[in-house]
């Protein structure tokens, strides 16, 4: 598989990572658009939200629970934090796999 994070999760591609456990693991992103910038990936390789099945929902829930604990421990997102998740290409998902974007650390616009 040429998936990015794929390899980063097997240890083939270096990455700062922060947190990592059997099933998640979350790392700095590399061109970061704030001082907090985290990416939180499940292991099992999915390519899109829109391609989560019911058998997915534990892991997903993880992988939420991981955000929310990853920024609880960074001072910077004291003020609040975005959890970010891009589905297909009109949306910006540059890496068909799964994952959502922490960030934090600086005030942010409405988007919405």
């Amino acid at each position: 598989m040429d998936c990015i994070f794929c390899k980063i999760i097997n240890k083939e591609i270096p990455s700062t990572i922060v947190y990592e456990d059997e099933s998640v693991i979350a790392f700095k992103d590399l061109n970061p658009v704030a001082p907090v910038h985290i990416l939180v990936v499940p292991k099992k390789h999915i390519s899109a939200l829109r391609e989560v099945q019911e058998e997915d929902i534990t892991l997903l829930g993880k992988v939420l629970y991981t955000c929310k604990e990853i920024a609880k421990s960074l001072p910077e997102c004291d003020g609040g934090y975005r959890v970010i998740n891009n589905c297909g290409d009109n949306a910006g998902q540059t890496v068909k796999h799964i994952h959502f974007h922490i960030i934090g650390g600086k005030n942010m616009p409405n988007l919405i």
